[in-house]
């Protein structure tokens, strides 16, 4: 893929911080089951030039040792549940990344994976700063790989989740790069037998060092690790099926078949169960863990592509990008209770540590929707710079962090 004119709006090393506003215009889109990307746009990606920096912005500089100073913040009081605060912008941040993704680590730090536009991660402490900027480069024989190509080779980080002990984040690396790989897959996969297999990162949090490389399917996006430790679960976009790995031997030890595009995974808690968004099959999958059995969740909509569990587990949120719906799910009737629309094309999801609120990412629209979980009703909508593609929710600072595909990242705070 060629680096378009907007990957390199930002100066190398500088993260701007502003307040309160955004980015117009969005791309014309392609079909529903498909993840697009960021249109070619001209220039640098700064701000209106009536923008307006209101007071309680912080200024932030990229620097790992850099200070951060803002109106401090009123500590939440945890009997004020989520879908009673309210998200603020508290930082606006700009600088040499383009995020696909960001997850909070829940022990102060949050993962930005920046895809073949940087060949890097990005790892922001909760303040906004950034402690480290990670390549994605590596010699997969260094790692084990004895049949890779010799040399060095680079990623493109999709997507993180985090180890259940956080001191890991496995990262997901939509191609390779680099002698001996094919081209990469795209959104349709074409002539997708003739792919080449991608590979998934472990990274030391602590060291923000890449410390082990497992091959999985074609075309890796969503990852999630099982409750237990012991698994490491990839969705293979090109491969049409889900990576069963095994931590402790940093092997793929199984495979399950799903049909086009798997995406989103959600792990009950007794890591037994897997919901699996299908998008280019209009369901959810159900897999066993245990036997690696599928069943299905249907009529939730055309192109399901993330999926949350409540705490309780009794119920699955799914962001369905081909209606621009949310919709609820009782997992053990499977059948789809509610459906609110909050924007075109809504992609990733989160959910409140308390699952009064969900937290929604419209692509197409340039918002971000809050939703109250309880009847399903849009309470908050926050305006965005043009696609909004990545939403977590930092438990360390009761913060939901935003991240758009042209380089911007938002932190909102969740107060009362």
């Amino acid at each position: 893929m060629q680096v378009r004119g907007w990957q390199a709006a930002a100066v190398a090393g500088a993260v701007v911080v502003l307040v309160g506003g955004a980015m117009a215009g969005a791309a014309q889109l392609r079909s529903n089951a498909t993840e697009t990307r960021p249109a070619t746009v001209r220039g640098a990606a700064t701000a209106p030039a009536d923008f307006k920096v209101p007071r309680a912005a912080a200024t932030v500089s990229a620097t790992p040792s850099a200070s951060v100073s803002a109106t401090p913040t009123p500590t939440v009081s945890p009997a004020v549940p989520s879908d009673r605060r309210t998200l603020r912008v508290t930082k606006r941040l700009v600088g040499p990344f383009s995020p696909k993704s960001v997850v909070a680590t829940g022990n102060g730090l949050v993962i930005a994976a920046n895809m073949m536009y940087r060949h890097t991660i990005t790892v922001f402490s909760s303040k906004g700063t950034v402690a480290a900027t990670i390549p994605d480069t590596v010699d997969l024989r260094a790692f084990g790989h004895r049949d890779a190509p010799a040399g060095k080779v680079r990623g493109a980080p999709v997507e993180t989740a985090i180890s259940p002990d956080g001191k890991h984040a496995w990262v997901s690396n939509y191609a390779m790069y680099g002698k001996g790989f094919s081209r990469e897959g795209k959104d349709n996969c074409p002539g997708r037998n003739s792919l080449s297999r991608s590979y998934v990162y472990r990274v030391d949090l602590a060291t923000k060092k890449i410390d082990g490389v497992v091959q999985v399917g074609k075309t890796p996006k969503y990852l999630a690790t099982t409750p237990d430790g012991r698994r490491l679960l990839v969705a293979n976009w090109c491969s049409y099926d889900l990576s069963v790995v095994d931590i402790a031997s940093m092997r793929q030890v199984a495979s399950v078949r799903l049909g086009p595009h798997p995406r989103g995974i959600a792990v009950t808690k007794d890591s037994k169960t897997a919901y699996v968004a299908v998008m280019g099959a209009a369901g959810i999958a159900k897999v066993n863990l245990t036997t690696l059995a599928v069943s299905w969740i249907r009529g939730v909509g055309s192109a399901p592509r993330h999926v949350v569990l409540s705490p309780d587990e009794s119920r699955l949120y799914a962001s369905v990008n081909g209606s621009g719906q949310v919709v609820v799910v009782n997992t053990a009737s499977k059948r789809v209770l509610h459906r609110v629309r909050t924007g075109q094309q809504p992609r990733s999801l989160a959910i409140s540590p308390d699952g009064t609120a969900l937290y929604v990412v419209n692509y197409a629209s340039g918002t971000m929707s809050k939703v109250r979980a309880k009847d399903m009703k849009v309470i908050q909508t926050v305006k965005t710079a043009v696609h909004p593609i990545g939403i977590t929710y930092d438990t360390t600072t009761d913060s939901v962090w935003v991240s758009c595909y042209r380089g911007v990242v938002y932190v909102m705070a969740d107060r009362a």
